[in-house]
């Protein structure tokens, strides 16, 4: 495979056969580093040990920590489970609320997301990587609020955007700030306040 000296962003090309069995355990075993040692400890002679793949492949197609871990978040935004559609907005903020929580709970997500919230605060390029990986969720859950104001639940003008945000923002907050995972009580305070708040036209943007 070819790469152009002007060094794109790793995971814009979409390999297939054995290319992509390469990524797929590249991106596995950073994603293990990660977890592990956070991103001060993502080296890419350790991963391509890990994943059982030439180093020099792995430098070639990632060049650097930070490409890995821009490539990871692609990956992961690709993988993420659909949205839950249920035709109430508490059960729909809901659903997502809790698949939140298990990710943020989950031993190796955790982790894993933590270490790469800490590396987009210094690293502008990792900063763009996780702002892509949330607008894809954000985009793929809005659509909850945009029927809810259709069905008269909400008023008309609603950012969908900022009240899917709304309901996620606090499960981050705990777990950036206590070190703790949510809890299931933790998600539906957070879904009751999105929906109370929405409902009382906090969420309605000036031009709407």
């Amino acid at each position: 495979m070819s790469h152009p000296s002007s060094d794109p962003e790793p995971g814009t090309l979409r390999p297939g056969g054995r290319t992509a069995r390469v990524r797929a355990a590249v991106l596995a075993a950073a994603g293990d580093v990660l977890a592990e040692q956070g991103f001060a400890g993502l080296d890419l002679a350790d991963v391509a040990r890990r994943a059982e793949v030439g180093k020099t492949t792995v430098y070639r197609r990632w060049s650097s920590p930070t490409g890995l871990v821009t490539d990871l978040l692609a990956e992961m935004a690709e993988e993420s489970l659909p949205r839950t559609a249920t035709g109430s907005l508490r059960e729909d903020l809901s659903a997502n609320a809790h698949l939140v929580r298990r990710t943020l709970a989950d031993p190796r997500q955790g982790p894993l997301f933590r270490a790469v919230i800490a590396a987009a605060a210094c690293d502008e390029r990792t900063a763009r990587a996780l702002g892509r990986f949330y607008a894809v969720r954000v985009a793929e859950w809005a659509p909850a609020v945009d029927e809810a104001v259709a069905r008269g639940e909400l008023p008309p003008g609603t950012d969908a955007a900022e009240v899917v945000r709304a309901v996620s923002a606090p499960l981050y907050y705990r777990l950036l700030t206590t070190g703790a995972a949510p809890t299931g009580a933790d998600a539906d305070r957070a879904v009751a306040a999105a929906v109370a708040a929405a409902g009382a036209g906090v969420f309605v943007s000036p031009s709407g």
